[in-house]
């Protein structure tokens, strides 16, 4: 018996994921935007990243927030560590924890990405503040 879900599963799995980490506005939004010659890359990171990786039961939601933003600030990759770390409304990972992260960013990575990285997190968690989340 095969308990590996089949690509049918793991698209299913990757679009429900994806829309309650990043959101349906956001989701909604990068569909629009999708053209023919895009679209097979966005089915991949759906099937792979949303529905192989983040559908995981084997790290918490959380969990893997923090690793994505360790991950994306290390690799200097500013938009979608801006969108991971709007995201953690969504994964349970607070602001002590997106401190932590970075934190290790700064020390295995270096400061300089630490200190972009810091930079974008706080005007996110400031924006957060603003609008009362």
């Amino acid at each position: 018996m095969n308990d590996q879900p089949d690509d049918n599963d793991l698209k299913a799995m990757g679009e429900r994921t994806r829309r309650e980490v990043l959101g349906d506005s956001h989701v909604d939004r990068s569909i629009a935007n999708m053209s023919e010659f895009d679209r097979p890359f966005v089915e991949f990171l759906t099937r792979t990243a949303w529905g192989g990786v983040w559908s995981s039961p084997a790290l918490s939601r959380r969990e893997r927030s923090m690793i994505t933003i360790a991950l994306l600030a290390a690799l200097g990759r500013e938009e979608e560590l801006a969108l991971h770390i709007r995201a953690t409304a969504n994964t349970g990972a607070s602001a002590q924890d997106i401190r932590e992260a970075l934190m290790h960013v700064g020390v295995y990575a270096g400061i300089p990405a630490a200190n972009s990285a810091f930079r974008i997190a706080r005007k996110i968690l400031s924006e957060r503040e603003e609008d009362g989340q």
